[in-house]
This record gives C-alpha cells, sequence and structure tokens, in this order.
C-alpha cells in the first residue's frame, strides 16, 4: 500500500485547508487510515484517523472540534478538513495505515505516507 499525502500550504490564522490522502497498491476500502503531524523538534503526533465507515472517526485532544477526516471510497482517497487554524498546528502531515483504529491511535503504523507542509502564520 502506498500513500501520498498532499494540500499544504501556507495559510493564517483562523483560515482553513484540506489535506488529501491518495492510496493506490491494495484494497482501499479495507485500511483504517491516520493523520500524524510532525513539527519541528518535536514527536510525531496522532491527528485523527477514519475506519471503512465515517461513523468510526476517531481525533485528537488537540484538533477535535476543528478538523474533520472523511474518505471517498471511489477514490481511494482520505481527506482532513482543517478549520480554525493556529500557528501551532503548523507541522508535516502524514498518512499512514494500519490494521485498526485502536492501533494508529498508538502509533502502531504499517506504513507511512509522505508528507506535506502546513504553515500557519499569526
Amino acid at each position: 500500500v502506498q500513500l501520498q499525502a498532499s494540500g499544504g500550504g501556507l495559510v493564517q490564522a483562523g483560515g482553513s485547508l484540506r489535506l488529501s490522502c491518495a492510496i493506490s497498491g491494495g484494497t482501499f476500502g479495507n485500511y483504517p487510515i491516520a493523520w500524524f503531524r510532525q513539527a519541528p523538534g518535536r514527536e510525531r503526533e496522532y491527528v485523527a484517523a477514519v475506519g471503512w465507515s465515517i461513523g468510526s472517526a476517531n481525533y485528537g485532544d488537540s484538533v477535535k472540534g476543528r478538523f474533520t477526516i472523511s474518505r471517498d471510497n471511489a477514490r481511494n482517497t482520505v481527506y482532513l478538513q482543517m478549520n480554525s487554524l493556529e500557528p501551532e498546528d503548523t507541522a508535516v502531515y502524514y498518512c499512514a495505515w494500519g490494521d485498526s483504529i485502536r492501533a494508529l491511535v498508538r502509533r502502531l503504523v504499517n506504513s507511512w505516507g509522505t508528507g506535506t507542509l502546513v504553515t500557519v502564520s499569526s
């Protein structure tokens, strides 16, 4: 399974961005997909994950109420809609797949995708 993230960029505080994670090389619907982020000098942080159905979405505490994860199974793509962005959201964002949402929350990742840089200016 290969994953490629895109959609990052520079945005002002309070703005929005939508990240995309394109998945190839596997049966897309079988895999929970998560977003993580890593800021300079900090550990990689869990952001959100989604299982087969959108009803199984899970979020990290720092993004609850601001970010929304979704998936389009027809396009083999997972999205991360980020609203009310803050300078603290500045990081490289990565998507990854795992065996379950529980595993992804614990950072038990089967493979990582490429990253996309999000910069939020104050």
